[in-house]
């Protein structure tokens, strides 16, 4: 009598990183996001790191070509997008060349045999077959030739050789789907969308996926191919999505514009990675009172800005390191003629071109004092994909309320990377209403607020307001143009002091985590701030004495950060560049601060951290 073999028991699992890995044509960003989005809409928490080289198209099957996709979900709080991969798809051997060495022993790594050629080998570098000489003995291999199945499965629908390849992608994340226990619908739904003009190439899509997780629930290959169990993350009630950094960014932009009360948003760009996607993401929000204008170069986007800002609008432009050099010049016109813009920079690994698709937090100097002449403005960084919501609406905040340009600091990270975010009440948001001159009487345009030390925002057209601005010096009484030295002084200070005054505006600095005194403080700004939390914690759990400060407001600091340094015995401050922050925290309150620097491209990993709040100081 025939006896059926039972089904596979589920492994349970807190949390798992995953990385798809290909060619750059290969679609592992589109996997990876397609998978983020089931895993949010299973309910777990969830960071991405997408991670791809500067070439539009890269030589096929070469190491620089490989574009990759990490994602770490899971039912616990999930902070970063992992220091060590679980599961490795690598679609090529050039995949498995690369990022090999992020996998944890004994993870799992699922190959496309069919892409392990002869001459893809040497592509790569390998002098013999990997899968073949046991050097990946530390692994569980799993051995599928993904593209002999994805043409199977898509055979009846006419598609060419070419064609049917590029669905491979869509194979894999149905496996990964099926192994993770994750839906498939939403993603089925959105390619029929997708390719709603090419409906065989969404059947072949949808069926590629299917036979992915079909081939997961029927085939016997090993022990190594089970599914496993990933908790709900527990979060509070509420409308969730996820959101890049960039999306955040883009939306926060238009919170701060209408709690401002101001009706129109000029956002003036010039495309650079990775800047380029908050135009192209705003430029899909003219319904909400956006206008965006691609200009011909980094100078005229600001300029545009500028011009929008005097005429009454929200002024609003990014860019990254190289171009803000580039618009170093015309900040320093939106500085002396103090008008509110909003320039956004999201930070690359430098100097010039880099490597622009990598992360770094190379820009802090540029930003704070990267300009000629006394030239202060106000500089605000985000710590995560969702902060940047709350980063941006403070950054118009400060800028119409000082009349000043304000930075606001991502980097290529931020810029990609997607969390959940809990969709806040409109109704909530901050309202800081803008107050246009309107009366005459006395008017000149740098006449002052006298608490804010801000001038006077007159709308060119108001009756009776007309006025000239420009880059020469003004005269503090009367706006005109003046060349007096003392004059000159005193201006010179009145805009330092305007910057300086917004320390009283913003909140005193708390520890994220921990004690406000004690043995060790990490100290972070920006995107540094998953690596740091998750590495304090641990500490912590460890029994160690180590508090987390993570700054939002880098120029000016709060007004209390020195007092609450100096609390601690020991200020360690990691960052990706080499040692900005730590600098100017030295030079600002005279604190023994060591720096952790790394200069990768790549996101600090929490073990780094951890090792370096156990170390004895030098």
């Amino acid at each position: 009598m025939a006896t059926s073999t039972p089904p596979r028991t589920r492994q349970a699992r807190e949390s798992v990183v995953i990385r798809f890995a290909g060619d750059s044509g290969d679609g592992m960003q589109v996997t990876g996001s397609r998978f983020t989005v089931e895993a949010a809409l299973a309910g777990n928490d969830l960071t991405t790191f997408p991670d791809f080289p500067a070439e539009i198209r890269a030589p096929a099957g070469t190491t620089y070509g490989v574009s990759a996709f990490q994602i770490h979900f899971g039912g616990v709080d999930v902070t970063t997008p992992g220091d060590a991969v679980d599961v490795l798809v690598a679609m090529n051997p050039a995949a498995l060349k690369v990022d090999l060495k992020d996998l944890r022993l004994g993870g799992t790594i699922v190959v496309d045999t069919g892409a392990f050629t002869e001459r893809n080998l040497t592509k790569a570098g390998f002098p013999a077959n990997p899968i073949e000489d046991g050097s990946l003995a530390p692994y569980q291999v799993l051995t599928i030739d993904i593209t002999r199945l994805t043409a199977e499965a898509v055979k009846a629908l006419g598609l060419s050789t070419r064609e049917a390849h590029r669905c491979r992608n869509m194979w894999a994340l149905g496996l990964m789907l099926w192994m993770y226990g994750r839906d498939r619908q939403v993603t089925t739904d959105w390619l029929r969308r997708k390719f709603a003009d090419r409906p065989e190439l969404a059947q072949a899509n949808v069926a590629a996926l299917n036979a992915g997780h079909a081939f997961g629930e029927t085939a016997e290959m090993s022990e190594h191919l089970v599914g496993y169990t990933v908790p709900r993350a527990p979060v509070e009630p509420g409308r969730y999505r996820a959101v890049s950094g960039t999306e955040a960014i883009a939306w926060g932009l238009i919170a701060g514009m209408r709690g401002a009360g101001i009706q129109r948003m000029i956002f003036a760009g010039y495309p650079i990675t990775p800047a380029s996607l908050l135009l192209h993401t705003l430029a899909n929000l003219k319904s909400h009172g956006v206008i965006t204008f691609q200009a011909e170069d980094e100078i005229a986007a600001i300029g545009a800005a500028i011009g929008a800002a005097y005429a009454g609008a929200l002024g609003v432009t990014s860019s990254s390191g190289p171009g803000v050099a580039l618009k170093t010049e015309m900040l320093g016109l939106a500085i002396a003629t103090e008008l509110p813009i909003v320039l956004v920079d999201a930070q690359r690994a430098g100097p010039s071109t880099g490597m622009p698709t990598k992360a770094e937090q190379s820009d802090l100097f540029q930003a704070v004092h990267g300009r000629n002449a006394d030239a202060p403005l106000a500089v605000l960084a985000a710590a995560t994909a969702s902060d940047c919501f709350e980063v941006a609406i403070e950054a118009v905040r400060i800028a119409t309320k000082y009349m000043t340009p304000v930075i606001l600091l991502s980097d290529a990270y931020l810029a990609h990377a997607a969390e959940p975010w809990r969709l806040p009440d409109p109704a909530g948001l901050p309202r800081f209403p803008v107050h246009f001159r309107t009366d005459p009487a006395g008017f000149h345009p740098f006449q002052r607020d006298p608490v804010t030390l801000a001038r006077a925002w007159a709308v060119p057209g108001t009756p009776e307001l007309e006025h000239r601005i420009g880059g020469l010096e003004k005269d503090y009484e009367t706006g005109h143009i003046s060349y007096d030295p003392d004059n000159h002084a005193r201006m010179t200070r009145t805009r330092a002091a305007k910057i300086a005054g917004i320390a009283n505006d913003i909140p005193p600095q708390r520890p994220a985590l921990g004690d406000d005194h004690g043995a060790v403080a990490v100290v972070g700004w920006g995107s540094t701030y998953g690596a740091i939390h998750q590495a304090v914690r641990d500490a912590r759990e460890d029994g160690l004495d180590v508090s987390h400060l993570h700054l939002r407001y880098l120029n000016p600091f709060p007004s209390n950060l020195g007092d609450l340094l100096k609390r601690f015995d020991r200020v360690l401050v990691p960052e990706m560049n080499n040692g900005q922050l730590l600098q100017l925290l030295r030079a600002a309150y005279l604190v023994p601060a060591e720096g952790l620097s790394k200069v990768e491209g790549k996101p600090f990993k929490v073990a780094e951290i951890v090792q370096a709040i156990e170390s004895t100081p030098r």
